[in-house]
């Protein structure tokens, strides 16, 4: 396991060094990885991408783009083969150098991210875009070059500022339309409190580091408080708030000799605790090791560009080399044989295919955003197309983490409004969340709350207050079974065994009533979970609450696969186990112990209502917190996939048909290509993938 210091480290090396050797395609920030920003929002390789190394990167390619651009209408004139295509001759001395000069400054500068980027993949022996890009550039740029030293043949200057121009053009496009970062980890240490109030043997408290405790050490935690470690309660009762951490919707209510976890929240009575676990043990440490794992592991499938470009690259190697030992073989001098392998290998890239990816993702995101889903993780969100199984956990996702009244059973002397008015108004002084239901449910019905005096919480048993000079309480089960009062017994287990929570309502010491109260399930979740049946993927139920209140959300739902009082570690397990089936899953959560599960599932959709912590794990964000909107990331995901393997035809058709034809093999009838044409072609390429790519929109 991974101590938190440890961690900490860890995150602060990354910000650091935020493109680091374990990343999925590339090596350091210079080697400007054309997907480093694709997958930050699961960073693969357990590094952190952040907003302003992402904002230095975009501001960068923008700045080589507009460059090279006012470089290349200089060298697009000066170009004897365009000249020679308009029908014009501006041809004056030493032409060609001035060429050579402008276009060596477009190879180097705005060809930069390029060639450092194809020197990475295939040091990773890895090639793909880059190593396509690469490879066309620079023997478009050794080619002229020699052409311009005194070789026999044409130059492709023009070609070669063309192709830098709509690459950075591309990158530009599809970095600044998917910007985002991921610092997952870094959002978990920041739960822990950094001190502690360590408890002297005097009995007076120092605040201390957490770093700097110990097993044994007693720290004092006051109500509001975060508690700092995992340790045992030496003194004090209290309600602690763990619904970050494990999923549970209610406060549990803690005393003496009861287990407590670092980083849950302290609600009411200060509380003395020993400390049990410190660094690696703690169950936040073992949660960070988790999410790290589970990052490091996950799938490094490269985009679909990318695999076109690998086997456009093998493609292009082969062609040239084979087109040159062809035309040898054929007794055709070296100059002209290499100067169609060289034109093989040029035209081989595909200009268009620099936009082909980028403009898809541009508009995509952009219809994304409008519908109020942020795609933080471009490769997974591609996948979700495939999904079999979507798990949802429960509080929070499926439900609004809420509390809300579903029952009032009042006693013989009184109704429902009475039950509801008595408590509510003694009630609302109190910030718990059941209370907060009780107020809530009043509030809908307009009623007008009386005043209360004397108001006092009971630790562990409930609350009191006078209202219109009467003693009024809202109490748990174990304070009326002890107070020896009899009730409605069977509609109390009733109402427990659909895993509501009830509280009872005592006026002067008489019974008034029950109030059940629930996690209010989301009015989208049901529509959801049929939508996901219809489209026939498997809606599973995982979570860390109790199998009562599990089954009752689910049988609300329709969703018969339950998982409840799942710990975080086992959440990830279960996970692994639905994909060992074969199948393409997707986890849907909004806490920080759905992460490690965020990060294993091949879809992490996190709730825009949610911790940061899930929101940084994801691979999707759901803004507007609605469930239905994961059928949204489907069906966006399946057009946006549909749009892009037709650019990609497009793009690279034109390449498939013109290799050919640029080797030469209709020579013997008289027809080789034209650069001039090839040109034309590559233009019409390019703008059929543009405009390709807008009618995503429709």
């Amino acid at each position: 396991m991974m101590s938190k210091d440890k961690a900490k480290h860890e995150v602060e090396q990354n910000q650091e060094h935020p493109h680091g050797e374990s990343h999925n395609h590339q090596g350091d920030e210079e080697t400007y990885d054309h997907h480093s920003h694709e997958e930050h929002g699961n960073d693969h390789g357990g590094h952190d991408h952040h907003d302003h190394d992402h904002g230095d990167m975009i501001a960068d390619f923008k700045k080589r783009f507009y460059i090279s651009l006012l470089l290349t209408i200089p060298i697009l004139i000066l170009s004897p083969m365009i000249q020679n295509f308009m029908g014009v001759d501006w041809r004056f001395p030493s032409d060609l150098w001035i060429l050579f000069g402008l276009s060596t400054i477009v190879f180097f500068y705005g060809g930069w991210p390029f060639l450092t980027g194809a020197y990475s993949e295939l040091k990773q022996k890895n090639p793909g875009m880059m190593t396509l890009i690469g490879l066309a550039i620079f023997v478009a740029y050794g080619y002229s070059s020699l052409v311009v030293f005194g070789w026999s043949g044409n130059n492709f200057f023009w070609e070669l500022a063309t192709l830098i121009d709509i690459m950075l053009l591309g990158h530009w496009i599809e970095m600044r339309s998917i910007m985002g970062a991921s610092n997952a980890l870094e959002q978990l240490v920041k739960l822990m409190p950094n001190e502690a109030h360590r408890v002297k043997k005097n009995g007076e408290t120092e605040d201390v580091p957490v770093s700097e405790l110990d097993a044994g050490d007693r720290v004092l935690v006051k109500p509001g408080e975060k508690i700092p470690v995992d340790g045992v309660i030496q003194d004090g009762k209290s309600a602690i708030d763990e619904s970050m951490l494990t999923g549970e919707s209610m406060p549990v209510e803690k005393n003496v000799d009861d287990e407590v976890i670092g980083g849950a929240v302290n609600q009411e009575g200060s509380l003395t605790i020993e400390v049990k676990k410190t660094g690696d043990d703690t169950y936040l440490s073992q949660v960070i090791t988790l999410v790290k794992e589970a990052q490091d592991s996950k799938s490094k499938t490269q985009d679909l560009a990318n695999r076109a470009a690998k086997w456009l690259f093998y493609i292009a190697l082969a062609a040239g080399f084979g087109t040159l030992f062809i035309w040898l073989a054929l007794g055709y001098g070296f100059d002209m044989a290499f100067e169609r392998m060289v034109t093989v290998m040029v035209i081989s890239c595909p200009h268009a295919l620099g936009l082909a990816a980028p403009l898809v993702v541009a508009v995509s995101t952009s219809i994304s955003a409008k519908k109020g889903l942020l795609i933080r993780n471009r490769t997974n969100f591609e996948g979700a197309r495939q999904l079999n199984a979507v798990v949802f956990d429960k509080t929070g996702t499926l439900t609004k983490g809420e509390f809300g009244v579903t029952d009032i059973i009042p006693s013989d002397d009184y109704t429902e409004k009475e039950v509801l008015l008595w408590a509510a108004s003694a009630e609302q002084n109190s910030e718990h969340p059941l209370a907060a239901g009780v107020l809530q449910e009043a509030k809908e019905k307009e009623f007008t709350l009386k005043q209360v005096s004397d108001f006092e919480s009971m630790t562990g048993k409930g609350l009191k207050g006078t209202v219109e000079g009467k003693e009024v309480l809202v109490v748990s089960p174990g304070y009326v079974n002890e107070q020896d009062m009899t009730y409605d017994q069977q509609a109390f287990n009733d109402l427990s065994e659909k895993g509501k929570t009830v509280v009872f309502v005592i006026i002067e010491n008489q019974l008034a009533g029950m109030i059940a109260l629930a996690d209010m399930v989301r009015d989208s979740a049901k529509d959801a979970v049929a939508s996901l049946k219809e489209m026939d993927i498997h809606p599973i139920m995982l979570t860390g609450d109790n199998q009562k209140v599990a089954d009752w959300v689910a049988e609300q739902l329709g969703i018969e696969e339950v998982y409840a009082e799942v710990l975080p570690h086992h959440k990830s397990d279960q996970i692994k186990k639905i994909q060992q089936k074969g199948w393409k899953v997707a986890m849907t959560g909004d806490g920080v112990n759905d992460a490690p599960a965020l990060a294993t599932a091949d879809l992490g959709i996190a709730i825009g209502s949610g911790t940061d912590v899930a929101m940084e794990t994801a691979d999707v964000v759901l803004v507007k917190s609605n469930p239905e909107d994961v059928v949204s990331i489907m069906d966006l995901s399946l057009r946006t996939y549909r749009k892009m393997v037709q650019n990609l035809w497009w793009a690279a058709g034109y390449n498939i048909a013109a290799i050919p034809l640029a080797a030469g093999v209709l020579a013997p009838v008289g027809i080789v290509l034209s650069p001039a044409v090839g040109a034309v072609l590559m233009s019409l390429s390019t703008v059929i993938v543009a405009i390709n790519a807008k009618l995503l929109r429709a």
